[in-house]
């Protein structure tokens, strides 16, 4: 039987490649951080991230097929109840890849690839503007207040001098 032409392969063969993958990101997911080659790092890095969108629901459904690419039950149990719902404010970019040094014995390039659990910049400074609109609105707010109630007492003013 040929092998299949379309995409390249990290294996021989595509079920050694979801094998390697499925290993890859049950790692991940465990340790937050693990250290492989640029190739392995750039398949595995979509393939999280479907399944860390999947974990976000946290529906039956979702988690059943997780399951089906990650047989590790202890695993999909923590990211599920631990790595999902710190992802949730999220919306995407949950790993990180960095280049490292070339492997010493064969000279292959190198990635860390990691979740990324923190708050982005980006995150902390939609917050602040947020933050500052709505402080702003008040002050607004309570600008206006004292103003219509001045304008409401000078119209009472004006209508006891009428009268």
């Amino acid at each position: 039987m040929p092998t299949p032409k379309k995409g390249a392969r990290l294996g021989g063969s595509a079920a050694q490649q979801r094998h390697l993958l499925s290993n890859l990101a049950v790692n991940l997911f465990e340790h937050g951080a693990i250290k492989t080659t640029d190739a392995k790092a750039k398949m595995l890095r979509p393939y999280a991230e479907k399944i860390i969108t999947k974990a976000k629901s946290g529906s039956l459904a979702d988690r059943r097929a997780v399951l089906k690419l990650i047989p590790h039950k202890d695993v999909v149990a923590h990211l599920f109840e631990e790595l999902g719902p710190q992802f949730a404010n999220r919306d995407g970019g949950y790993t990180r890849i960095i280049k490292l040094d070339n492997r010493t014995g064969d000279n292959a390039p190198m990635s860390q690839i990691s979740l990324v659990t923190e708050e982005t910049v980006t995150a902390e400074a939609n917050r602040a503007t947020r933050a500052a609109a709505s402080k702003a609105a008040e002050e607004e707010k309570a600008e206006e207040t004292p103003a219509e109630e001045t304008a409401a007492e000078e119209s009472k003013e004006e209508s006891t001098e009428e009268k």
